[in-house]
């Protein structure tokens, strides 16, 4: 599995080394105020992606901090409880398992193929 992995992470590397290699070309691209930047297409792709990830992160930013300290307000009798339930618990031995009636189960209808 770890040698599939590797390999399919070669393949992205190599797809996407010669998509950089088709679009060395110039790309302009217009800004305000008559102001262009020349770059390699490649250039203005990779650019339009660290973008769009930054302004990803950015959106998640709000929701991130809030989540956060919210986590920090939690009293620490709960961070400490929550600790101590991941521990396995002793089942007792004589707790009888629950029966089901066959009423309690939903109706199965029969398909014919």
């Amino acid at each position: 599995m770890k040698y599939l992995l590797w390999l399919l992470k070669a393949a992205i590397f190599f797809t996407l080394f010669a998509f950089a290699l088709n679009n060395q070309h110039d790309a302009t691209v217009y800004f305000f105020f008559g102001t262009y930047w020349r770059a390699p297409l490649v250039l203005v792709v990779l650019a339009a992606f660290a973008g769009g990830l930054v302004v990803g992160a950015l959106g998640m930013l709000p929701g991130w901090w809030k989540h956060r300290s919210a986590a920090a307000q939690l009293p620490a009798t709960t961070a400490g409880s929550a600790a101590a339930s991941s521990a396995p618990a002793a089942v007792p031995a004589a707790t009888p398992a629950p029966t089901i009636a066959a009423t309690d189960l939903p109706a199965v209808r029969q398909h014919g193929l």
